[in-house]
């Protein structure tokens, strides 16, 4: 059933071709939660088609995340203490304060949808209006109870059953037609990481999924327009992101990741979690060679007891751990692409980001397992980034500060679900109750 009002999470207005700002972005993650400012300033032209803006880092802040697993909010006071420390780390690095930030949603079960409308033209050639009337018919669409809408991005307009048109305005036909992609996260966990967040006295500017993040600050035009897959592998999940023809056509997420990796590796051993994550970080891979049977690791005991002693294990051992449960992690972004029906739509190329992505032989094993070119995806068009912050782990961070730049790209229907007085009692509540006992 159609439904005439529907939740979404926070909106922003595109920032002006021509004007400056100041932008906070905030990564949650599983295993980090960055904090990034930067100045964003028009330039004439740039070697990526949609970056408007030079992007200058002026601060950057990351602390280990706590209370957050798969990427939802699971302990709201060390959340927000964690979130305070970023933030705070950042501010003082770029010497500003600031009242908000663009905030990315990595779990919450994200998914994709598509939705068609078509229009009469009541004159031989599109306008505006047209355009504005077919994106507000394909916006009354029916979404899943309890899920909220994050993104709402037009694919491609069809005129008079010509499909494949990226830009229909001036053109002659008598019916115009769109596909509008949405992406959906679960309704609890967006509200509760947007309570989180107010909790610290910020405001959220607009909410970004995170493989879309990723997806606009790694790759380069040719690849979107000639199809791509981007495979986020985080700690506490596994996004992807299929983009093609320059437009993000689907996203989809997994609640698997490298935390469960460094668990296998802490089980297998009997060692510490810290110190499973310090042995797969260091020396962690999924492709042995003979030379691994020959280098040995110590693996610190998992209590302190003098009874207990460290011991030494080859490397392939570890290996052997980390393999089996990356090759899952793989086969399930697979079998979830094939079922999508993008798993041939995104051509032969696949871009890796996230913490996980940079294991020894993971690049390889993922184009032995999916097929096609592989590499590993780093943030572009960002200076003055520090150089730790410029890997694969931080694809996602930067991609917020890309999105101001991209945020008119979307549409949503004026028609916004409105909160019942129970929702508002609920959750807007809770934060009024919070303020009035804070201050």
């Amino acid at each position: 059933m159609m439904r005439s009002y529907f939740e979404i999470a926070p909106k922003m207005r595109p920032l002006a071709p021509r004007r400056s700002g100041v932008v906070g972005v905030l990564d949650v993650g599983t295993s980090k939660i960055v904090c990034m400012i930067a100045r964003l300033k028009p330039r004439e032209s740039s070697s990526l088609r949609r970056r408007t803006h030079s992007i200058d880092v002026l601060g950057i802040g990351h602390t280990s995340a706590h209370g957050i697993k798969g990427g939802a909010v699971i302990d709201m006071e060390r959340a927000e203490y964690a979130i305070r420390r970023a933030v705070d780390a950042a501010e003082r690095m770029a010497g500003v304060q600031i009242a908000s930030v663009v905030v990315s949603m990595a779990g919450g079960r994200l998914s994709s949808e598509h939705f068609a409308a078509e229009v009469d033209l009541p004159e031989p050639a599109v306008a505006e209006g047209d355009i504005r009337r077919v994106l507000d018919a394909a916006s009354t669409f029916a979404v899943g109870e309890g899920r909220t809408i994050l993104h709402a991005l037009p694919v491609g307009y069809a005129l008079d059953g010509v499909s494949g048109i990226g830009e229909p305005r001036g053109m002659l036909g008598r019916r115009l037609g769109v596909d509008l992609h949405v992406i959906t996260a679960d309704g609890a966990a967006v509200r509760n990481l947007l309570l989180c967040i107010e909790r610290c006295h910020l405001g959220v500017e607009a909410m970004v999924a995170a493989p879309y993040a990723a997806a606009l600050s790694t790759l380069a035009d040719d690849e979107a327009e000639l199809g791509v897959t981007l495979i986020d592998f985080g700690a506490g999940t596994t996004t992807v992101s299929v983009v093609e023809n320059g437009h993000c056509v689907h996203v989809d997420g997994i609640a698997v990741g490298g935390q469960h990796v460094t668990n296998d590796v802490a089980r297998g051993l009997s060692t510490r979690l810290a110190d499973a994550e310090r042995l797969k970080s260091l020396h962690g891979g999924v492709l042995a060679i003979s030379a691994d049977e020959r280098e040995m690791l110590t693996v610190p005991p998992i209590a302190d007891d003098h009874h207990d002693l460290p011991r030494v294990i080859p490397k392939s051992q570890l290996l052997r751990i980390i393999r089996p449960r990356v090759e899952e992690v793989i086969e399930l972004v697979r079998d979830r692409l094939v079922a999508s029906g993008h798993s041939a739509g995104a051509g032969r190329r696949i871009v890796l980001t996230g913490g996980s992505a940079q294991l020894t032989g993971h690049a390889e094993l993922v184009g032995k397992v999916l097929g096609g070119q592989v590499r590993i995806g780093r943030p572009l068009g960002i200076s003055k980034l520090p150089e730790a912050a410029r890997g694969a782990t931080f694809a996602v961070a930067t991609g917020l500060l890309v999105y101001p730049q991209v945020a008119g790209l979307e549409h949503f229907e004026a028609r916004r679900r409105r909160l019942s007085h129970g929702e508002e009692s609920g959750y807007f509540s809770r934060v009024g109750h919070w303020l009035r006992e804070a201050f």
